[in-house]
Parts: structure tokens; C-alpha cells; sequence
């Protein structure tokens, strides 16, 4: 028997929205131009005796419009966020962080126009939060830093706002083969020194976004640059690397803002890093203060971490007798941490005894040898 049914018809749902639209393109005007009017950070020689043959830089990102690293990261979220339909009008952006990328991201929340929730750990610094509610952020605490994620995500639900998740999406959200990232940008302003392809470049890991862009963009221009990342006290990103084991977990926070994590982060990409170091905190907060003796900056503690460490490989490359040049970060500025890292005081309340550490960084640089 021939069927007489007519032909299945085509269904159709447009989901359009004229006025969405108009929205969102100037919502990603504003972050486009937002990074045509910054100019390139500056890359600082902090100071070593020319007899060795060693140039070690600073990458410092702590002259950002936000003041810090994550405010290229801000940038790259929002943009990503927007770009997937994530963000919309009227909706609040929700993050869980321990302070400087809520800096960043409530700046560009205000500059396009939605609300910005910051969760974070009740020890995040003051200054820390004063940066995110001058940015028209508001701060929500949780008392156990472990409980961040559940919490933001929980609290995008009852808003109806986009949590960003930037542990999540920090190393797809950038653009790793260039783009002005900050490695393509630490190439350029290598150029015309007299080792321009670093030997070592050291990162800190938070997200672990920084480390893979770093990383991959090395990799994908065929440089023999290797990574190496620092990893302070009370992180589990050194043993999960290690021990090969993606469900390594440590039982309490970091001291040092922004770096260090309970948890292996899906942004964190093991096998593109070279090698790890485990570095104490009271050798982080050491190194910083030998930093502003050399160059009259002052940095927080993740700095310091990735400094100790870029400071240990250059006294291998002085004992091997190799030269050439290293490249690490200054994170953010030391002004956010005056009453942690530079405050014997609190040093003394966390039971940390940063002079061995600081007389080992003095007796290198008068000397060329690390002491045991």
C-alpha cells in the first residue's frame, strides 16, 4: 500500500535577539579597547655581577590597569564568557577566588555593565577586598578555602548569574599561540637582548593557566626555553606533578595569595612543564625582601616564590658555568600585603623565619654559590 503521510516538516526555533546582540558587541568593544589602551608591561633586569653571564628579568605584570597578572586573564574570561553567551545583561558574574583575578574581573564586570560576586577565603587581604567593592564588586566569604567552587556555583544558581570558574577555563580562555599573550609578549621585548631565548622561564601556578599559555606558546615556536614551576607550602599542584596523579588533594589553604591549591585545577597542564619546585613560604617572603633591596620594588608572595626558584636555577647555570638568561614575574604589587608578608608580626604569628632564607639569597649574590 503507497502512503499518502506528507513529508516530515522542517521545525524551526529562532532563538534571535536584536537587542542582545547590539549588547554584547559593544560589551566586547569595551574589552577589546580596554587592551588597546594599555600599553605592554615592562620586563625589570633585576641585578646580577656581570662577571657570571647571567641576565635575569622580571616580567612585571603588576603595572596592569587591575595591578596584577590576573588582569590578563580577567580580560581573556570575559571575553571568552561573552564570545559563548554566558554573560548576559543584568547578570551577575560570580568567581571563586582568593583575590587579585575578583580584582580584575570586577573591573571589567563595571566596564561592561553587569554585577560582580567574588567568593573567596574570610584571610583574603583587605586591600585585596577594598580593590574588588571599588570596582563595584561585592565580596562573599567562605571560611574553608576548599569550599569556594561549590559555593559559587551554588550561588550562580540562586542568582541566575554566570559562574566563571576560572580554574576551569583559564587555559582555553587564552590564546596560546600569540595574540599579544604574555609569553609572545616576553619574545618581543627579548629581542634585542643578549640572550634572547631565555634558557628557563619560572611561573607560579593558581589557575595553572599562566604555566600552559607560557608552555604551549614555547612549544609551538619550536624554542628550547624550558618551565619550570614554583609551588609553595600547602599546594597540591608539586605532588599531583610528581606522582603523576590527577587527584592529588592538600588539607588546608596557601599562605601565599593567588599561587598554591587544594586541588589539581583542570587549567593546570602537567605535562607541558619541564620541572617543579617546592618552595617554603618563608623562602617566598625572603625573596621578595631581597627583591626590593635590589630593584626598590615591592611584590607579593607569589612573586617571591618564582623568584627564589629562578634565583636557585641561576646559581646552578653559575656553578655549571653556562650563560644565558632567566625570566619569572612580578604577580602583583607588595602594597596589597603590608600587613602579611612585610609585617614581622604576622611572620612571627604564622611561625615563619625568613632570615636563613634571606642570608642564603645575600650569600649568592656576593658570592655565586648557593648554600646548602
Amino acid at each position: 500500500m503507497t502512503s499518502t503521510a506528507s513529508p516530515m516538516a522542517t521545525v524551526d526555533v529562532d532563538r534571535s535577539d536584536a537587542a542582545y546582540r547590539t549588547w554584547l558587541k559593544e560589551a566586547v568593544r569595551k574589552v577589546h579597547a580596554d587592551a588597546n589602551r594599555s600599553a605592554d608591561t615592562h620586563l625589570l633586569r633585576f641585578p646580577l655581577p656581570e662577571s657570571w653571564g647571567i641576565d635575569l628579568y622580571l616580567k612585571d605584570e603588576s603595572t596592569h590597569p587591575t595591578g596584577s597578572l590576573k588582569h590578563r586573564l580577567a580580560r581573556s574570561l570575559f571575553l571568552y564568557g561573552l564570545c559563548n553567551g554566558w554573560i548576559r545583561p543584568g547578570a551577575p558574574v560570580i568567581e571563586a577566588s582568593s583575590g587579585s583575578t575578583a580584582v580584575s574581573e570586577a573591573y571589567f564586570a563595571k566596564l561592561i555593565g553587569v554585577p560582580f560576586i567574588a567568593v573567596m577565603p574570610r584571610t583574603t587581604s583587605p586591600e585585596k577586598c577594598r580593590l574588588i567593592e571599588f570596582h563595584g564588586g561585592r565580596c562573599h566569604f567562605v571560611d574553608d578555602s576548599r569550599t569556594m567552587y561549590e559555593e559559587a556555583a551554588a550561588l550562580a544558581a540562586r542568582t541566575g548569574g554566570h559562574y566563571m570558574d576560572q580554574f576551569t577555563y583559564a587555559e582555553r580562555a587564552t590564546d596560546w599561540r600569540g595574540n599579544n599573550n604574555i609569553a609572545e609578549s616576553m619574545y618581543q621585548q627579548l629581542k634585542l637582548e643578549r640572550y634572547p631565548e631565555p634558557a628557563w622561564i619560572v611561573a607560579t601556578a593558581g589557575t595553572g593557566g599562566t604555566s600552559a599559555t607560557i608552555a604551549r606558546y614555547v612549544h609551538y615556536m619550536q624554542y628550547d626555553t624550558r618551565i619550570c614551576v614554583a609551588d609553595p607550602e600547602n599546594s597540591c599542584f608539586f605532588d599531583g606533578w610528581v606522582h603523576e596523579d590527577p587527584d592529588a588533594t592538600a588539607d588546608c589553604g596557601s599562605r601565599i595569595e593567588g599561587i598554591g591549591r587544594p586541588r589539581m585545577e583542570p587549567s593546570f597542564v602537567p605535562g607541558a612543564v619541564d620541572r617543579m619546585m617546592k618552595v617554603p613560604d618563608a623562602a617566598s617572603v625572603a625573596a621578595v625582601r631581597a627583591l626590593e633591596a635590589a630593584i626598590g620594588r615591592k611584590a607579593g608572595g607569589s612573586t617571591g616564590t618564582g623568584l627564589w626558584s629562578a634565583l636557585k636555577i641561576v646559581a646552578e647555570m653559575v656553578a655549571e658555568r653556562r650563560t644565558g638568561s632567566v625570566v619569572t614575574l612580578i604577580c602583583d604589587p607588595g602594597e596589597r600585603y603590608l600587613d602579611k608578608y612585610y609585617s614581622d608580626e604576622w611572620l612571627a604569628g604564622q611561625g615563619l623565619d625568613v632570615a636563613p632564607y634571606g642570608a642564603a639569597i645575600e650569600h649568592f649574590l656576593a658570592t655565586g654559590v648557593w648554600p646548602e
